[in-house]
């Protein structure tokens, strides 16, 4: 198949339910893209820290689907689920590998152009080359590899559900680390996202470092004594 050439998947089968299957992965493979990667990315909403994104390549064996029964999109899963699935998903993977844009990235560059980076970063850091790519509604311009973005696609495919699960539990494990580093936002918590709780801490100790500054929350609290300053001189 031609570099660069996107497969045509309108006519395949993929299930719209809540458990992902490899259709489109067998459906790619059975037309010449003999590796296929699925990415997805965690933290694009959030307010602090990276956003980090997996790419995995997932073996096509008889008995894949049943090493990962309980794969999903990593929303609809505990912490102690992706924990022990992201352990079977790294032992059966042909390749994986985890990719991150920090927030000095993201207030430079925008979030989606952020997110796309670390993509790049996950897939160059692939042992296996892939043929192919799926991704979760998203597409990557600069990369010449066929790719198919699925709407829900964490829902639909097996590989995107696993990549889900291997940068939901990367980054999970950043934001504690953060925790640490910067106690009393509750990172550990709420691991970045606009909560009640992580609002109420970001008024009363302002952010910090790992805040992203240009996003209207945080950017908001910049400006206030600015603002206020203003008014004062008026």
């Amino acid at each position: 198949m031609a570099a660069g050439t996107d497969p045509d998947l309108s006519a395949v089968p993929c299930p719209w339910g809540t458990v992902p299957t490899l259709v489109a992965e067998r459906f790619l493979v059975a037309r010449g893209w003999l590796t296929v990667a699925g990415l997805d990315e965690v933290g694009r909403g959030c307010l602090a820290g990276p956003v980090v994104a997996a790419a995995v390549i997932l073996p096509l064996d008889a008995g894949i689907e049943a090493d990962l029964t309980g794969v999903r999109d990593s929303k609809q899963l505990s912490a102690r689920q992706r924990e022990r699935l992201a352990t079977v998903i790294r032992a059966r993977a042909v390749a994986w590998a985890v990719g991150q844009s920090d927030v000095a990235t993201i207030d430079a560059q925008n979030i989606l152009r952020a997110t796309r980076l670390a993509m790049h970063a996950a897939l160059r850091r692939l042992a296996v080359a892939p043929a192919a790519l799926l991704l979760d509604a998203l597409r990557l311009p600069d990369v010449p590899l066929p790719q198919t973005p699925l709407i829900k696609g964490d829902q639909r495919s097996l590989s995107i559900a696993a990549a889900s699960i291997l940068a939901k539990v990367a980054r999970d494990a950043l934001l504690c680390d953060l925790d640490v580093q910067y106690p009393g936002y509750g990172f550990a918590q709420h691991k970045g996202y606009g909560t009640a709780h992580h609002l109420a801490a970001l008024a009363r100790l302002g952010p910090c470092p790992e805040h992203r500054r240009s996003f209207a929350p945080v950017r908001a609290l910049l400006e206030a004594p600015r603002q206020l300053s203003l008014l004062d001189d008026a």
